[in-house]
Formats: C-alpha cells, sequence, structure tokens
C-alpha cells in the first residue's frame, strides 16, 4: 500500500510538472515583434495569465482551397485579423500585458500566421516588408511557400516576403486603405450566388467571374446573365468589360447599355500571346472609367493580364504582382502563367518607362489632339520593345473556337469548386427564402389565432376563381 501511494504522488507529481511545462512549452519559437506584441509558433495552446493575453485564429480564418493551394489569407480575413489585434493593443485590460498572437496548427496553419502578422507590422507599425520579414525568421524559424490552385505540381513558390512587399506596393499605391474597406461588401460580392467578383486596383480593375446567356445554377454553381452586373458596373463607374474566353453571351448586351466590350480569347489555363498582350494594354490606358475583365472563372487568365499591367505601369515584381492579385481574388494566376509571369517582367518594366517618359514630356503640350495621337503611337509598343502602329489580328488572335471542345475546362472545375465549397460554409440564399416563408407562416397562423380566419377574404377568392 506504501509503494502504491508513491507511486501515485510521483504520478501527481508528473501531471503537475508536465502542466507547468504546458504554460511554457519546451522547444517553441517566440517573436518578439514589439516591446508588447510577440508572434509564437508553438506545439499545443497557450492560455493566458494575469501577465500575458494569448489568441490564435487557426480555426477562426482558414482558407478555402481549390486543389492543393492553402493561402494566402484574402483581403478580408487579414482586415478582420487587424481588427482584432488593434483591439487587445488598445485594451485597457490588457494595457500592462504582453499580447501573444500564436498559431500551434501545420506548416500551412504556420505560413498564413506569419504572413498575417508580418503584413500587420508593413501596414501598422510602418515596417519594411524586410523589417518584418526579418523579425519572422530571427529564430532560424522556415516557413512553407504559398501555391498556385491547380491539382499538378508546383510550378512556382510564393514566399511570405513576396506577400508583404506585395501590401507595402498596395499601400504606396493606395490600393489598400482599410479606413474605408468595406469587409461586409467584400464577402458578399465575392461569393458565387453574388456575382463572384473582386477590386485588384479600386476604382481601375474588377475581376470576376464569366457572365452567362441567362441567370440559373447549373452543376451547382449560380451563373449570371450580363444584366445582373449593370447596377454594380453603373455604381462604381465600371466602363469596359473584357472577355478572355470563348463566347458565352451577346457582346451586345453590354455595348446596347453603353458598356465598352473587347474580346481577346486565348485557351482556358494558357497564356497569353504578344499581340493580346499589347492590346489589353491599349485598352486599358484609353479607358475612361474603370475596367472589368473575366475569362471561365475570373481567376487564371484575368490574373495573368491585369498581372501584365500591374508590371507595366507600377513596376511591380511578377511575385508581387501575384500575391497582390491572390490576396484580392485567392486562386488567381496557375501553373504555366505564374512563370509567364515571370519571364515578362523586365520587358513590362521597360515598356514602362517608356510610357511615362513619354506621358511626361506630353505635360506641357498645349494641342490636346497632339497629345492623343503621341499617346496612341506609344500604346502601340509591344512587349518585345519593337513599335507597332496595328495589330495583326488574323495571325497572332487566337480564336475560340481552340477552346476545348470535350466540355469541362479548368475555368469550369474552379468555379464549382469555389461554388461547392461556399455553400458549405453558409447555408446560403436558400435557407433564407426558407426561414423567410416559415417566418410568415408563423406570423398567418398567429393572426388567424387572435383574429379567426379571414373568411369574407377566402369567399372572395373562390367566387373570383369561378369555383
Amino acid at each position: 500500500m506504501k509503494r502504491k501511494r508513491q507511486r501515485r504522488a510521483e504520478a501527481r507529481k508528473r501531471l503537475c510538472a508536465a502542466k507547468r511545462e504546458g504554460d511554457k512549452p519546451k522547444g517553441d519559437i517566440y517573436f518578439g515583434i514589439t516591446d508588447q506584441l510577440y508572434f509564437a509558433i508553438l506545439n499545443q495552446k497557450l492560455r493566458s495569465t494575469p501577465e500575458r493575453h494569448c489568441f490564435c485564429i487557426d480555426e477562426e480564418f482558414s482558407y478555402e482551397n481549390f486543389y492543393a493551394d492553402f493561402g494566402p489569407l484574402n483581403l478580408a480575413m487579414f482586415y478582420r485579423f487587424c481588427c482584432k489585434l488593434n483591439k487587445k493593443l488598445k485594451s485597457l485590460a490588457h494595457a500592462r500585458k504582453k499580447i501573444v498572437f500564436y498559431t500551434c496548427g501545420d506548416k500551412k496553419k504556420q505560413a498564413n500566421a506569419a504572413y498575417l502578422i508580418g503584413s500587420y507590422a508593413v501596414m501598422h507599425l510602418q515596417k519594411t516588408p524586410e523589417e518584418a520579414y526579418s523579425l519572422l525568421i530571427s529564430r532560424n524559424a522556415t516557413y512553407l511557400p504559398f501555391r498556385d490552385a491547380s491539382f499538378g505540381t508546383c510550378m512556382y513558390n510564393l514566399n511570405i516576403l513576396d506577400c508583404l512587399r506585395a501590401v507595402h506596393k498596395a499601400l504606396q499605391f493606395g490600393w489598400l486603405d482599410f479606413s474605408n474597406f468595406d469587409v461586409e461588401e467584400y464577402e458578399h460580392y465575392e461569393r458565387a450566388e453574388n456575382g463572384d467578383f473582386n477590386w485588384i486596383i479600386p476604382g481601375k480593375f474588377l475581376a470576376f467571374s464569366g457572365p452567362h446567356p441567362k441567370s440559373k445554377i447549373e452543376n451547382g454553381y449560380p451563373l449570371h446573365a450580363p444584366e445582373a452586373y449593370f447596377p454594380y458596373f453603373r455604381k462604381y463607374n465600371i466602363t469596359t468589360v473584357i472577355r478572355l474566353n470563348k463566347k458565352m453571351y451577346d457582346a451586345k448586351r453590354f455595348t446596347d447599355m453603353g458598356f465598352d466590350h473587347h474580346d481577346l480569347f486565348f485557351v482556358d489555363g494558357s497564356t497569353p500571346n504578344d499581340a493580346i498582350v499589347t492590346k489589353f494594354m491599349n485598352i486599358c490606358e484609353n479607358a475612361d472609367g474603370a475596367i472589368a475583365v473575366h475569362c471561365k472563372a475570373g481567376l487564371g487568365r484575368t490574373g495573368t493580364l491585369i498581372g501584365c499591367y500591374l508590371m507595366k505601369h507600377f513596376r511591380l515584381t511578377a511575385a508581387e504582382a501575384i500575391a497582390w492579385i491572390r490576396i484580392c481574388r485567392p486562386g488567381s494566376v496557375i501553373g504555366p502563367q505564374q512563370t509567364f509571369i515571370l519571364d515578362k517582367q523586365s520587358s513590362l518594366w521597360m515598356e514602362g518607362d517608356l510610357y511615362r517618359q513619354k506621358q511626361c514630356k506630353q505635360e506641357n503640350s498645349i494641342n490636346k489632339v497632339a497629345v492623343t495621337g503621341i499617346l496612341s503611337g506609344v500604346d502601340d509598343i509591344s512587349i518585345n520593345g519593337t513599335n507597332k502602329r496595328s495589330v495583326p489580328r488574323k495571325t497572332e488572335m487566337y480564336s475560340d473556337g481552340e477552346e476545348e471542345h470535350n466540355g469541362i475546362t479548368q475555368g469550369d472545375e474552379l468555379r464549382a469548386l469555389k461554388s461547392k465549397r461556399q455553400s458549405r460554409a453558409s447555408t446560403g440564399s436558400l435557407s433564407w427564402l426558407v426561414a423567410m416563408l416559415v417566418s410568415s407562416l408563423c406570423s398567418l397562423v398567429l393572426w388567424w389565432l387572435l383574429f379567426g380566419f379571414p373568411s369574407s377574404v377566402f369567399h372572395y377568392c373562390v367566387g373570383r376563381s369561378g369555383l
């Protein structure tokens, strides 16, 4: 009995020691962001104490993947994380506490958590991307690089520093401003049933899923007719629509309502030729208002051409362009499109430099017509640096007859996946309709119980029907 009591006492001691170790785990990594704020990668959950407040978002913010992709988390999640952390840092209850933001998830969760805290440091702590990233790797930590939304072998790695640099550039150019960011609107319209679109550059580029001849639900995915977009497009001064996939609707439905519409078809999952890139630039540089770009899913081809514009006109690196587009619209730029953007970086930078030099020279010009003519000449500079006065459309432009004829393409699969995962995330509009019907029925029954069955109305309806 004595030995048994001793064994129990020793077991209790080991349990207490284990609990103490749980409060401060061995081998876990802590990073000091500020004197008060810490980021930690832990093996298990960490409890708050009177000296520290701990929180984790591993379950709260989850990336909705298409295939093997896992991040970065989208703009709405970054916004909500910043609001959460700012509230904790400003709380009087936590004024004298250390704030520990931690992750105890897998490598994918760690990468997204590091991206969030690093982006927060860039946006709210005025750190450079390099300074923020150096804090995250100060303890020899390594992070899993992000990848594209394809089901094949990863062709291009996007690391956390690329994302931090993209956030920094977006702040510099005014694309990212949480003081006027409507997170509810972002989350509403990025859903398939509400239009499936996102702003890449507010007021300039909107990426959206391709419209169909009529609004319907096909294979579980809500399809929208062109008319469904008209109110939003007019509200936000979208004047131009560019279609990159084969013709699924009549362009006259846009042009008859005053929108400019352009077709720049190239095959789903492929990359554009120089003629398409050049014409895309010409259209965007001369558009009066904002531009809505779509392919089938509004991810691969759409993100590729918008990425080219970001490199030419804002001198983003290929990695920064891909990172920013994916933060705004997850799943964008897929497979060989990633290396295509990388290969075009230097030539697009050079073309952009020439474009801006010409614009500077034109600022002092009095004759507006002459300025327009010069701009037209500059616009015709091709990607490889040669000057073309016209695009040989018949020889270089693709025909939408080259689209796959076997039915389902990459864009179809991506749209279906997005719709299915969003259906799982919430009950959707059908559940809302059922709830409204049940509520109305309950109200009607209650009215009958209080005031009696409306027999006069019933007899009137029967009489009118001739029964």
